[in-house]
């Protein structure tokens, strides 16, 4: 039976029940009836209907879509009866009980050929992802020219079947309603999203699939600027790093805030403020989350803790950072959202067994979650498995092609096993695909948009190939976007003394120590120092790196090393083989316990060696004071203290250093 509803007749309720109208339920979520784009489906009854006798009064603004006055005629038996049956339906669809409630649904629209009806209805089947089923109801029923909210279910519905080209055929490549802003903006009053910032960012949720960054950026501020409260939008923009952290936060002042009463602006405004760039909004991230903890009490807040993490992960602070994400998946388990940051942590801290038993019970729980993958692929990169790591990496980057997580693990993968032209490939889809950006063969083609780790990563591939000018080029557009990256500045240093620049190199190696002030990355500095013959601070480094982690085999592996140099050969081989109980297949560690053991057989060691002399001008580089340094080289960085305050800002325009 084709269900037609009357012609007359708009998606619209009364303001309340009438004389006629069936019993008051704790049912009836919706306010008032919907009459333009500045609404919400908030205003869209589920258990009241429209009127025969309702007129279209077509409003040429909104591009066709009309808006309704709506008067009951229905009669007191039938009225009673119908809303009793869309009663009975709207429970079944809160208690997911989707077979009643279509069933209920269809007799109901059958008997009204009603407009609310038919939407109830479409939504019930969208809950059920009958995608094609719903939006032929929609379609077939005329609404989509006469109802936002119709409309915007429809190209929902499109959306979920990956129709890119037809939801834009329904939404417009531009949005049709756009009017001039400001004075003559229309607000919304009953407290929902705007069906007009949906549609918006609909839009731009197609445009990201098409990879069209650009344009899907324009659409999600477009969203916003409508409504603040379109927080999808919002997300989207600040996950998949389509504005720097400039814009981010020029973007967050230029919203309108005061449409909303002011309490709700300035909560909104706070919690939007603690989800931008942690590279530069250290500062605003810390005083936001502090009052939103005092007024609002938020101190348990899942959102204000990972945003907490996210900023001591940027910082490498690995540790402190797991706690927290501990923490946060002590009070949700399953934080789908959390899980990246949570399993990165892991990895760093060498967390196996932890791993293996979460990514079992991932796996057993959320089979068809990416994060799952992201999980499994983890843990056997964590025991050297990296085949299978790949693997699982792949499954996880098909099921969500823009989950930036498991395309880094994929390159990360080829790493690993020194495939670094694989590398850089896979770090260049990764970094297209997730974060937005657009990679040609040059450095400089690198967009603005904000996250360093793509250009770090591909800079550190280059840098195993011997790459230099490619490898600072793309260091030091990541060292552009956050200068306060422990391994970014180590990175750099390598790259200098690669050149035999040694000056800079320890001057970066210097800045790597002085921003992770928790010594957690201090191996990086300690294992070049031998090169200098500071052999003696060199072990100092080495023993503060095994005070953090006493699991570490490559700084046991490193102390071997310099207890060769030393001639200190028993020290060696014990250190060496301290290192090759954490990791007995590591061919350098292999290759260096048999040298150690060889010298020893020729019983050609010696217990000391003279002071070290001062090698070119390092030692006096290392002598003194860091602050002086950076004044004479006309460079800093910027680093935090364990609560994220800055203890030095800098924004320098250039990355040359001035070593004259």
């Amino acid at each position: 039976m084709t269900r037609k509803p009357h012609r007359d007749s708009s998606l619209a309720t009364p303001s309340g029940f009438g004389p006629h109208d069936g019993p008051s339920t704790g049912l009836r979520f919706a306010p008032q009836g919907l009459s333009n784009l500045q609404s919400s489906t908030l205003a869209i009854s589920p258990i009241t209907s429209h009127s025969s006798r309702t007129h279209r009064r077509p409003d040429s603004s909104f591009g066709g879509l009309s808006h309704i006055d709506v008067h009951s005629t229905t009669d007191e038996i039938q009225s009673t009866h119908i809303d009793r049956l869309r009663m009975w339906r709207h429970d079944a669809t809160m208690q997911h009980q989707y077979e009643s409630a279509s069933f209920v649904g269809e007799n109901i629209l059958d008997m009204t050929g009603d407009p609310n009806d038919t939407f109830w209805l479409a939504q019930i089947y969208y809950a059920r992802t009958h995608y094609s089923r719903a939006h032929e109801l929609l379609q077939k029923n005329d609404l989509l020219e006469t109802s936002a909210a119709c409309r915007y279910l429809a190209a929902l519905c499109l959306v979920k079947q990956s129709k890119w080209r037809e939801t834009l055929d329904l939404l417009g490549e531009q949005n049709p309603f756009g009017r001039g802003r400001g004075l003559n903006k229309i607000r919304n009053q009953d407290g929902g999203i705007q069906l007009e910032a949906s549609m918006c960012y609909l839009r731009g949720l197609v445009f990201l699939n098409q990879n069209n960054f650009d344009r899907a950026k324009a659409s999600f501020k477009e969203a916003l600027l409508i409504d603040v409260k379109c927080y999808d939008a919002f997300q989207l923009l600040v996950n998949n790093s389509l504005l720097t952290a400039e814009e981010e936060q020029e973007f967050l002042t230029s919203l309108d805030f005061g449409e909303l009463p002011e309490e709700d602006g300035d909560f909104i405004k706070l919690l939007y403020s603690t989800k931008l760039n942690k590279y530069k909004s250290a500062e605003l991230f810390q005083s936001s989350s502090q009052k939103l903890k005092e007024k609002y009490k938020l101190e348990k807040n899942t959102d204000l803790m990972q945003s907490q993490a996210d900023l001591l992960f940027v910082q490498c602070k690995f540790q402190a950072c797991y706690k927290i994400t501990q923490k946060i998946l002590e009070i949700d388990q399953y934080k789908f959202h959390a899980l990246p940051l949570h399993l990165a942590c892991m990895h760093s801290l060498r967390e196996t067994n932890k791993l293996f038993l979460l990514s079992h019970d991932l796996a057993d729980k959320y089979p068809h979650e990416p994060a799952t993958w992201l999980a499994v692929g983890t843990y056997y990169l964590s025991i050297s498995k990296v085949a299978e790591a790949r693997r699982y990496f792949s499954k996880a980057s098909m099921m969500d092609p823009h989950f930036g997580p498991a395309w880094i693990g994929f390159a990360h993968s080829f790493a690993l096993e020194g495939e670094h032209d694989q590398a850089i490939s896979a770090y260049s889809t990764a970094a297209r695909l997730f974060q937005g950006f657009v990679l040609t063969n040059h450095a400089d083609a690198l967009t603005t948009r904000r996250t360093h780790l793509p250009p770090l990563f591909l800079g550190m591939q280059h840098l195993a190939l011997n790459n230099m000018a490619l490898a600072e080029e793309y260091l030091n557009t990541s060292m552009g976007l956050c200068n306060s990256d422990p391994l970014l500045l180590n990175e750099l240093g390598v790259v200098q003394y690669q050149k035999q620049d040694y000056q800079k190199a320890i001057y970066y190696f210097r800045a790597a120590l002085r921003v992770a002030l928790a010594t957690e990355q201090s191996i990086s500095f300690g294992k070049q120092r031998p090169n200098y013959w500071l052999y003696k601070e060199a072990l100092a480094e080495f023993e503060e790196v095994l005070r953090v982690n006493q699991n570490d085999h490559e700084t046991f592996a490193a102390i071997g090393l310099v207890f060769l140099h030393l001639g200190k050969i028993q020290d060696a081989i014990l250190n060496l083989h301290e290192a090759a109980s954490f990791n007995p297949g590591d061919p350098v560690i292999i290759d260096l316990l048999q040298r150690a053991l060889d010298r020893n057989a020729e019983g050609g060691f010696i217990d000391s060696i003279p002071e070290p002399p001062e090698v070119m001008d390092g030692s006096s580089i290392i002598a003194e004071d860091m602050d002086e340094f950076e004044e004479r080289s006309g460079r800093s960085i910027e680093c935090f203290d364990a609560s994220g305050n800055g203890l030095s800002v800098v924004e320098e325009e250039t990355m040359a250093l001035s070593m004259e």
